[in-house]
């Protein structure tokens, strides 16, 4: 599964974390699903998967990206920059329940902010790989 952001959407980043949405080229297989705000994917079938992500901001922000797994901060997924940056990027492997959600979100390292998401090329996207 492949979804990604390519028109540069601004997002309000909340403290307590923002979703970013993933409306563009998706390609989605049978057994997963998105939101109508694209941005909760539900995996159905229970197993060993890869997810990678990737951010790409019009600005250096001192701000960290995560996924949020069944409701749950992913510590593996996690990056928390101590310097501003405008590229995020985090790959891991995890075992997944049967109907999982998964999201992609920006949260502050101090204060709420905004981000504009690079535009024309992949701004943001989200990949969900079965692995066995």
């Amino acid at each position: 599964m492949l979804a990604a952001n390519t028109q540069g959407s601004t997002i309000l980043v909340a403290l307590g974390g923002s979703l970013v949405p993933l409306p563009n080229a998706q390609v989605l297989s049978p057994d997963i699903t998105v939101n109508a705000g694209n941005t909760v994917f539900t995996v159905a079938a229970a197993g060993a998967y890869e997810i990678s992500y990737h951010v790409n901001t019009t600005l250096s922000l001192l701000m960290g990206t995560r996924l949020v797994i069944n409701g749950s901060n992913n510590t593996g997924s996690t990056i928390a920059p101590i310097v501003s940056t405008s590229r995020f990027e985090n790959q891991i492997k995890v075992a997944l329940p049967a109907n999982s959600t998964i999201t992609l979100q920006m949260y502050p390292a101090v204060l709420a902010g905004t981000a504009i998401l690079v535009g024309c090329g992949a701004g943001a996207s989200l990949t969900i790989k079965r692995l066995a």
